[in-house]
């Protein structure tokens, strides 16, 4: 069944009411959101995914964030994405914040419970856009952090480092940063992994990645602190 099938009058509600809000700054958007959250609670996942694909129909980066959110706070809805569906939540990524959301919200999760294969995101890190090489890393953070549904105490290193590996040598700044990201994400929970691929990887890395991920190591940080002289 497609997940659209022609107007979508609820999409047209919430992006009615978006523009009406008096701020668009993530609390108030996030309270619309869980109003109509409840509303779609009992909604076939199906209608879900298509009111969300609906929403972005030209749209910014708020109608986005209201859209991603809405299917992954939709379990049904979340368990549901396929392939094409990632794709077209995908489309026009223009800036990190939506590159962000979508790899933590939707392809992330989607990954890690199986719903997509593993080279779809290898395929996203060999992109010529760089909005969908920083997805592809972005989508490893689900994978190993807890507070986004990770669940292995070690979270997953294989297909962490795998995504990582391809892109050692990327230096756009969209790139390296969430290169550095993903790769202390993973630190939290097997910093033994991370550090081999350090020791193998790091003379071909960004300076960035090699004193972010180093701190993070030796400390738990990304940037600490200097003490006072």
């Amino acid at each position: 069944m497609p997940a659209t099938t022609g107007p979508n009058p609820l999409a047209s509600e919430i992006r009615a009411r978006l523009a009406a809000l008096p701020t668009r700054r993530v609390p108030a958007m996030r309270a619309l959101r869980r109003e109509y959250s409840r509303r779609l609670k009992a909604a076939p996942a199906r209608a879900v995914v298509g009111t969300a694909l609906a929403l972005l129909d030209g749209a910014g980066l708020d109608e986005r964030f209201v859209a991603y959110e809405l299917v992954l706070f939709h379990p049904a809805a979340l368990a549901s994405l396929t392939q094409r569906d990632l794709l077209r939540f995908g489309r026009g990524m223009d800036s990190w914040g939506a590159v962000d959301t979508f790899g933590c919200y939707l392809s992330g999760p989607a990954w890690r419970e199986g719903q997509v294969p593993d080279a779809l995101i290898a395929g996203w890190a060999r992109s010529r856009d760089h909005w969908w090489r920083r997805a592809a890393l972005v989508s490893t953070v689900p994978l190993n952090n807890r507070a986004r549904g990770a669940r292995a105490e070690q979270g997953d290193a294989p297909r962490t480092l795998a995504v990582c590996a391809l892109l050692v040598a990327d230096r756009d700044d969209m790139v390296v940063k969430a290169l550095s990201w993903a790769l202390r994400e993973l630190a939290r929970r097997d910093p033994a992994a991370v550090r081999a691929f350090m020791k193998t990887h790091g003379p071909a890395l960004a300076a960035r990645v090699r004193r972010e991920v180093d701190n993070k190591l030796r400390t738990g940080l990304k940037n600490p602190r200097r003490k006072p002289s």
